[in-house]
């Protein structure tokens, strides 16, 4: 007698990303002919799921905030392919991505630069309704002055200009922007990073609740683990414009395998001062080389203390090596058959010490 098999409950993905690559060019010269490339984004593989939220971190320079324009499409792709609901996107024109607007949309970083000083907030958080040529039910000002009231801000002032408010009060005009017309996807490129220590905790917990009511897909690029750890379900680790590693929030901070991913959660704060007398700080020696000229193989073997020769030859593919984690390691920590710490090379460019 067969069987027959269950259906998979596993939902299609919203987002998938494919060989993603953006390199910028390097002109010089009275005929500016092209000198070499800066490679920012270099071949990203992942997938977003309805109603998850993506975390992406990694050091300054390291890619995420050009992935989040890239797959925003505010970017063009140098190669690579974009899909949003099954529909290829990588390479649509401006008039064949307006109706796709509606569906992704994108919280910039700096709440004092992406709004403009001399629109009020109606205009600002109004606009998307304008561009597009929707009239919500009751009209602009008073979906405007609802979405207010739904981040938090006084629906009465519509009328005031930017300069009025806080920075955690502009990052809220932002978020009520990005969410006029119902998007399923929101980029966040570091919401938070601008802002003052006792102000990022109301923004992250209004992201959260916002996904709850509206449900919400989110992609959250940071750099700071801790705030991502608290919003997340995955967490992709970028370095040099490839994620090296790709696991659920819980798998990743229990059981890094990737010694850059190891390095970075040693470097989070511990406020138990009993805990942060037992960890081992790992100080990774240099900077991150130039994404003009990246290293050959593993591009985290001039800082690895990990690496060995086959590293600086060879460049490790993403690999699940255990239920939904990914790794591009040659020497992944906490790997089956190895035991944590335990080192498969010499040490070379990195310093471990225990914090007193």
């Amino acid at each position: 007698m067969t069987v027959p098999e269950q259906a998979t409950t596993t939902p299609e993905p919203l987002l998938t990303v494919s060989g993603l690559v953006k390199h910028f060019p390097i002109k010089k010269g009275l005929l500016q002919r092209q000198t070499g490339a800066v490679q920012a984004v270099d071949g990203l593989d992942f997938d977003v799921r309805p109603g998850e939220t993506l975390g992406v971190v990694g050091e300054s320079g390291c890619g995420k905030s050009t992935m989040g324009r890239l797959i925003t499409r505010l970017l063009e792709p140098t190669s690579g392919k974009i899909e949003f609901e099954g529909k290829d996107i990588t390479h649509l024109g401006t008039a064949a991505m307006r109706p796709m607007r509606r569906d992704v949309q994108m919280i910039f970083q700096d709440p004092y630069s992406s709004l403009n000083p001399r629109h009020t907030v109606g205009a600002i958080v109004g606009a998307p309704f304008r561009l597009q040529g929707v009239t919500p039910e009751g009209g602009i000002k008073a979906e405007v002055q609802r979405l207010l009231a739904l981040v938090g801000l006084n629906p009465e002032h519509y009328n005031r200009y930017p300069h009025e408010f806080s920075g955690g009060q502009r990052q809220r005009i932002g978020i009520a922007r990005a969410l006029a017309l119902k998007p399923k996807l929101v980029v966040a490129d570091e919401p938070v990073s601008a802002l003052d220590v006792s102000i990022q905790a109301q923004v992250v917990n209004l992201l959260d609740d916002l996904q709850d009511e509206l449900g919400l897909t989110y992609v959250i690029i940071a750099h700071d683990l801790s705030v991502i750890r608290h919003v997340s379900d995955r967490i992709a680790v970028m370095y040099l414009g490839k994620i090296v590693e790709l696991a659920d929030r819980r798998a990743l901070y229990e059981t890094p395998m990737h010694p850059y991913t190891t390095a970075l959660l040693s470097a989070v704060p511990v406020p138990d001062p009993r805990r942060r007398a037992r960890r081992e700080r790992i100080l990774l020696k240099g900077d991150v080389p130039s994404p003009i000229s990246p290293p050959s193989g593993c591009r985290f073997h001039t800082r690895c203390w990990k690496a060995t020769e086959v590293c600086k030859r060879e460049e490790p593919p993403l690999v699940a090596l255990a239920t939904g984690h990914q790794v591009a390691c040659h020497h992944p920590e906490n790997a089956p058959g190895q035991a944590p710490g335990q080192v498969a090379g010499p040490v070379r460019s990195a310093t471990k010490k225990t914090e007193s």
